[in-house]
């Protein structure tokens, strides 16, 4: 199992997961011509891909969903509250429902869904199985949960939202209300939330710790690599970062 990030911000983002002939596109709030360019760069087609994910409705992670998934002819798993705050855009998609957060299966890959605090519908968010090893993708929520750090412990990979410097954003010329958003229960994680939560899970078998939904304007790649080097007590340059121009490259879990 392998998996590269095309983009990863408030401007886009989208994951690739891959396990034999199975490659799940993990959200996308790209357009197509750019979808395409950012797969060519990883040495995939849109053709390549059996599957879309899609976490919640937000546009960062979801706007170019339907385009891709009309002109490709791809299956999309959605929860229904995801399905019902975007209904128009979903109209004419082969739509499957994630239900009550039960795991599926999509060919050679395992899913499981579990919910997350985030300003959305009905979010979500995923670990990805082959049956031997696990990658966990958190890349919006407010806070962690029991669940959360239950689920993702024992993961081989992790990609983990380190959205935001909270002093950073204190001082940033975003609205307050706006600033209450991004640091609430149900916005998104900061890098000491991010830490905590890292540092709350049986890690013994991590390969892989990357951190994603990078803020532009408050929150530096240093500053993600140091919260999360923290938790894992490793050289912070071991610790890798999904930007939101590159992503990044393919990343195999052996």
């Amino acid at each position: 199992m392998r998996f590269s990030s095309l983009a990863s911000g408030s401007e886009g983002n989208a994951l690739v997961v891959e396990c034999g002939k199975t490659r799940i596109l993990l959200d996308c709030g790209l357009g197509l011509r750019d979808a395409a360019a950012r797969l060519q760069r990883i040495s995939l087609s849109p053709e390549d891909i059996t599957a879309i994910l899609v976490t919640h409705e937000h546009e960062d992670h979801a706007s170019g969903v339907a385009r891709f998934s009309k002109k490709h002819s791809i299956p999309v798993w959605m929860t229904f509250g995801t399905f019902r705050a975007q209904e128009k855009s979903s109209a004419g998609l082969d739509i499957r429902f994630i239900e009550d957060y039960r795991s599926f299966r999509i060919d050679d890959l395992e899913v499981e869904p579990f919910p997350v605090p985030h300003d959305a519908r009905e979010p979500v968010q995923f670990v990805f199985g082959d049956g031997a090893k696990k990658l966990g993708v958190i890349t919006d929520a407010g806070c962690s949960t029991p669940h959360i750090e239950l689920t993702l412990s024992g993961c081989d990979a992790l990609v983990l939202e380190c959205n935001h410097d909270p002093e950073m954003l204190a001082a940033s010329a975003y609205p307050p209300s706006l600033v209450r958003r991004i640091s609430g229960r149900y916005g998104h994680l900061s890098n000491e939330s991010a830490s905590g939560l890292l540092s709350r899970l049986e890690r013994r078998k991590l390969q892989h710790v990357v951190a994603a939904h990078l803020s532009r304007k408050n929150n530096t790649e240093e500053l993600a690599r140091k919260a999360l080097a923290l938790a894992m007590d490793c050289d912070p340059q071991w610790i890798g970062v999904a930007s939101q121009e590159e992503g990044f490259d393919w990343r195999e879990i052996s």
